[in-house]
């Protein structure tokens, strides 16, 4: 009863096996390359090797990554892993690995972990969104990933931030092509770039702490672009939880102020959505991979 789950990130790939009760029986990672045909390799040693220290063969295997692909043509499309755009990555993996394989989007897997037995598992309607490298986002209802109509719900950290002042507008070009997404506003880099670029997040995040005055205004300027982008989803879907994962989600600052700051510009007069830190942090990438397949009986 082993499932193994892929998170294929930017800078690393992780495989690890789960047994039934969702707890690790192997857990490996490695880098991840740049180029499209080591990728493929990486992943393929390193399911090999979690199969090995599980003491299992031909294990079910999901895959959470960045981007989706096309149901039009099964190729890749929207990843921040460029080198994917354009191939048939999941169906080269299943030709690597000689077996099927699920694929589905990074933040969808975090959406599903979360909603399955971490922090929304009690909730019908669960929106989870990653703020690390990039951004992206994943909904999930009754358990289930809500992928829709053209296979690209959740695309989150590509809408643009709403009610942008003038100084955010058109705001900074994007690797997408188009000006101002919420990726370049509210992912780690993003908020180092707001900051002045000479210090990591989790640098701005202390000296805010201590009461620099520079660092505390990004880190209040990034409370606010985060709860403008969310006050929209929530006008759209009125989620039961918001989860956040990803490096960011690490600031406990966001949780003490964030409810207080979506709820005056959503168009409602109640807003009782909680908004909590994943409880699995950066496992429930591989976790949420592992669920895309059913146990077997």
């Amino acid at each position: 009863m082993i499932r193994i789950g892929v998170d294929f990130g930017g800078t690393k790939i992780e495989a690890a096996a789960l047994d039934a009760h969702g707890r690790f029986q192997a857990r490996v990672r490695g880098a991840s390359p740049r180029d499209y045909a080591a990728g493929l390799e990486a992943v393929r040693e390193l399911v090999a090797e979690a199969e090995r220290q599980a003491g299992v063969k031909g294990a079910s295997i999901g895959v959470g990554g960045p981007g989706s692909p096309s149901p039009a043509s099964g190729l890749m499309r929207n990843a921040n892993s460029t080198e994917l755009n354009g191939h048939p990555f999941p169906a080269d993996l299943a030709r690597v690995l000689e077996r099927p394989v699920r694929y589905a989007n990074d933040a969808n897997c975090l959406a599903l972990s979360e909603a399955t037995d971490g922090a929304g598992a009690e909730h019908r309607v669960v929106f989870a969104a990653i703020l690390g490298t990039g951004c992206g986002a994943g909904v999930a209802v009754e358990r289930s990933i809500l992928e829709g109509r053209n296979a690209f719900a959740g695309e989150w950290g590509h809408m643009p931030l709403p009610w942008p002042t003038a100084a955010e507008h058109p705001g900074p070009s994007c690797w997408c092509g188009r000006r101002g997404c919420m990726e370049l506003w509210v992912s780690g880099p993003g908020f180092s770039k707001d900051h002045g670029g000479g210090l990591s997040s989790e640098q701005i995040v202390g000296a805010a702490r201590n009461g620099e005055h520079a660092a505390a205004a990004a880190l209040e300027r990034y409370v606010d672009r985060l709860a403008r982008g969310l006050a929209v989803v929530c006008d759209v879907l009125d989620p039961d939880v918001i989860v956040l994962g990803g490096g960011m989600s690490n600031v406990g600052e966001l949780y003490d102020r964030l409810p207080g700051a979506i709820a005056p510009l959503v168009f409602s007069d109640l807003f009782e959505t909680e908004v909590r830190p994943a409880m699995h942090g950066d496992s429930s990438g591989v976790r949420g991979a592992a669920w895309l397949w059913p146990l077997q009986p």
